[in-house]
């Protein structure tokens, strides 16, 4: 009998391809079903603060209570609960993909970008630090995730006609506001709920949380910039390069001194005077996804009508634009899916608990980056900041307490731990959101981002050590 030649073997060994999206997300709740089998449950008890009027956890209220282990059909069904449980998500992202849709079919996103570029003349990567820092401080000043999803599709589209790929494009506006996010010093969502919680003074620590900041913003541009020199020297080393190909984006098709016609100009003023609207109501108003959706959608049919696409097309458009991002916006309810089943499993309290209690058995010199990686940890199953906060925090003071770790330290780690995964990690709604509508799927997204992932973490840890050498406080 023959043997197969190295090149079949060779042939083989390249026919593996990572599971799909779709495959990841459910094995992950199969994981987290079996773990409702074998981990102890127990809940905290929960209580409303009265200033606040925040659900907190009693971190000394945890207890066991009866066993609810998840079967198979119990699993499939945090699929559709998982969808329930994030449609303001879902709905906003759909939304927010059809008005883009409706926008860039007048033209005007087209002839923007073709004037960008035009004006920057070869000099494009010199505006890769300019977009960060701006995405940056609305992540570190006001904590802006799910509101920034907008921006995702324009920066993929400007990236490309840069010569770039869709994964610089994404990596502005999340990796910009991600950096922000880790190393926020203004954030009222983490760090300010944070130190509610801790009972220090808000906003405290100002000048190391603005060391942090920088550290991490001009890490990134670093690392985008390296990057995207590569992909403008040689576009075939970009693990996007076939898929971006096959965006319907007409790169060729237009004339880079096209001017802007008059609807052009007015659909543009909608545009930017819809985002000030925005901004004013997230800032000044506390809008949220129902609110900020409504004006997205505002937004879209207004510029549809002044472009002159008339009803009925812009119509048209919108479902072209929803139908775009389906894939992304179902993995949002898909991944919502694994904190239903740890939830319903009552484990999800016990997770909290014993990853709280094991920094506790670290040596002090350890112990904030043992927190740290724990509020990693912790990020996957609950990764709403504020949410995390809530959670985590009142079971972490206590424990900074008995092992002399100051407050303000433990309420770093938080802030690295919440933020540094939120650009990766795949039970994040906005995060999945943001690739839905930039069209990168995880796999690929994760391969390239984890290098800087893995930068942000040893930055992390620096600052962690040095907090607790200093004492930083004030306690």
């Amino acid at each position: 009998m023959s043997q197969p030649s190295n090149n079949e073997t060779e042939t083989k060994k390249k026919r593996f391809t990572m599971p799909h999206t779709y495959v990841l997300l459910f094995g992950v709740i199969i994981f987290a079903g079996l773990l409702t089998y074998v981990l102890p449950t127990g809940e905290f008890d929960r209580y409303e603060d009265p200033n606040t009027g925040r659900e907190l956890v009693d971190a000394e209220s945890y207890g066991a209570v009866d066993a609810n282990p998840q079967n198979l059909f119990d699993m499939l069904m945090a699929i559709p609960k998982g969808m329930e449980n994030a449609a303001y998500i879902i709905f906003f992202v759909f939304i927010v993909g059809g008005a883009f849709g409706i926008i860039q079919s007048t033209g005007v996103i087209d002839k923007g970008i073709n004037f960008t570029i035009k004006k920057l003349n070869g000099k494009e990567i010199w505006a890769i630090p300019l977009f960060i820092i701006l995405f940056s401080f609305a992540g570190s000043v006001m904590g802006l995730a799910e509101e920034l999803l907008p921006f995702y599709p324009i920066m993929v589209v400007l990236a490309i006609r840069m010569g770039l790929d869709s994964i610089t494009g994404m990596s502005l506006v999340l990796l910009g506001a991600g950096a922000g996010f880790a190393g926020a010093f203004l954030n009222p969502f983490t760090v300010g709920i944070a130190q509610g919680i801790a009972e220090l003074p808000l906003f405290s620590g100002l000048g190391f949380r603005l060391a942090m900041y920088a550290t991490m913003v001009i890490v990134t541009i670093v690392y985008i910039v390296l990057y995207a020199r590569k992909i403008k020297q040689d576009p075939t080393k970009s693990p996007m390069y076939e898929l971006d190909k096959k965006r319907d984006l007409d790169i060729e098709g237009l004339e880079n001194d096209a001017q802007f016609s008059i609807r052009h100009k007015i659909v543009l003023a909608v545009f930017f005077i819809g985002l000030i609207i925005v901004a004013f109501g997230v800032i000044q108003l506390g809008w949220y996804i129902h609110e900020l959706s409504a004006a997205f959608l505002t937004i879209g049919i207004i510029a549809g009508v002044v472009g002159g696409l008339g009803l009925n097309k812009t119509a048209e458009e919108f479902i072209k634009g929803a139908a775009g991002i389906t894939f992304g916006a179902l993995v949002i309810g898909i991944a919502s899916g694994i904190i239903v089943v740890l939830g319903d499993g009552k484990v999800l309290d016990t997770i909290v608990y014993y990853l709280a209690q094991s920094v506790a058995a670290l040596p002090p010199f350890l112990s904030a980056i043992g927190m740290f990686f724990v509020q990693m940890i912790i990020n996957f199953f609950i990764p709403s900041g504020s949410g995390q906060a809530a959670a985590s925090m009142p079971v972490m003071v206590p424990v900074a307490d008995l092992i002399g770790m100051t407050r303000q330290t433990a309420v770093v780690a938080f802030q690295f731990g919440d933020g540094i995964t939120n650009v990766i990690n795949p039970t994040s709604a906005y995060f999945m959101a943001g690739l839905a509508l930039a069209g990168i799927p995880w796999e690929k997204w994760a391969k390239w981002a984890w290098p800087l992932i893995l930068i942000w973490i040893g930055v992390a840890c620096v600052f962690l050590v040095i907090a607790s050498v200093i004492g930083f406080g004030p306690f």
